[in-house]
């Protein structure tokens, strides 16, 4: 990534707010070999939109392998990592978070999970044949994807849901709209401005598919909005992944479980690295609060599918409430 000067820095946003953050440990922790998991992760749902799991069933192998092969990209020059975007929506972008003007002390390589995704364009940085990345890639995917759907099954059976795959089976679809981003947020010495704001890594939005999956390097940097608005710092963990809800899921259990809003902010003196699976419904599936949940409730969205929610949040920019025009009360 470019060493930008001082001046340049001026470009990226800030956190607006005044109210601190501090290091929270009340995200809920959920051991998903327990009997009382579905229960657990119900409540973290409703509560948090947010928690973290151990016990996944995710090998370490695959971890360290992933973290190493993206540690070699993002360390290469950058003319070489150009060579493989800029994204279409998939491969290389800096800086430039979507199209509508939002930017972040990031870089970012965003990939289909399709398995039949062409490689060759990392030839650059992998070598002539770049398999070793395609298939280390493809098997994190596979193994967080279980576990993902593991988790929606689970949510299924707290909430009652006699078809326990309603929601893991958009997942496990060939048609899967589904998407694996590895961001890079460098070591910025000056985090804050010259009025003491601290620099956005990635600004705070809420993610659009069902669920989110994310590790990180054991770099803190993630933050979460409480209820009340308040802003948490995430403590880093090497042994857990965090779970987000998705704006999808929100409106499948007809604003039950929340979307949580987050955003990463600048360290000063450690590279971070994540990596996020986003587990997304195929293109043409409708999007609307299941049936099996309501029981006299009215819902609370206009039916959608995924590919229009898709098209609207990625026309909007991060922060903005991308579920409002989908909202009932807003539409009347």
């Amino acid at each position: 990534m470019v060493v930008l000067s001082k001046p340049a820095i001026e470009q990226y946003s800030v956190i607006k707010t005044s109210k601190p953050t501090t290091f929270s440990s009340s995200i809920p922790l959920i051991d998903l070999s327990k009997p009382d998991t579905k229960t657990l992760l119900v409540k973290a749902c409703e509560e948090f939109g947010f928690f973290k799991v151990i016990n996944h069933g995710v090998p370490t192998e695959l971890i360290t392998k992933l973290e190493s092969e993206a540690l070699k990209f993002f360390s290469s020059p950058l003319f070489e990592k150009e060579k493989t975007g800029p994204p279409n929506p998939f491969g290389y972008g800096n800086k430039n978070i979507g199209t509508n003007g939002d930017a972040g002390w990031v870089e970012y390589l965003l990939l289909t999970t399709n398995p039949e995704f062409n490689y060759q364009r990392f030839e650059s940085i992998f070598g002539k044949n770049p398999e070793m990345f395609r298939c280390v890639v493809n098997d994190y995917v596979s193994a967080v994807k279980k576990m993902a759907c593991e988790v929606l099954e689970l949510l299924a059976d707290g909430l009652k849901i006699q078809q326990r795959n309603v929601l893991s089976k958009l997942l496990m679809d060939e048609q899967s709209d589904s998407v694996f981003r590895l961001n890079h947020y460098p070591p910025c010495r000056e985090i804050q401005d010259v009025n003491g704001k601290n620099l956005i890594g990635f600004g705070e939005h809420t993610d659009p598919q069902i669920i989110s999956v994310l590790r990180s390097n054991n770099t803190c940097g993630l933050q979460i909005s409480l209820r009340d608005g308040n802003w948490i710092s995430v403590p880093p963990d090497e042994n857990s992944f965090f779970i987000n809800v998705g704006d999808s899921l929100q409106v499948m259990t007809n604003g039950r479980f929340k979307s949580v809003r987050h955003r990463v902010v600048a360290n000063s003196l450690k590279s971070r690295i994540s990596m996020i699976y986003f587990g997304g419904p195929p293109l043409s599936e409708k999007i609307a609060p299941l049936p099996s949940l309501m029981e006299g409730e009215d819902s609370l969205y206009k039916e959608f599918t995924w590919f229009e929610y898709k098209t609207s949040a990625y026309n909007s920019r991060l922060a903005d409430n991308r579920l409002g025009l989908f909202e009932k009360i807003a539409a009347s």
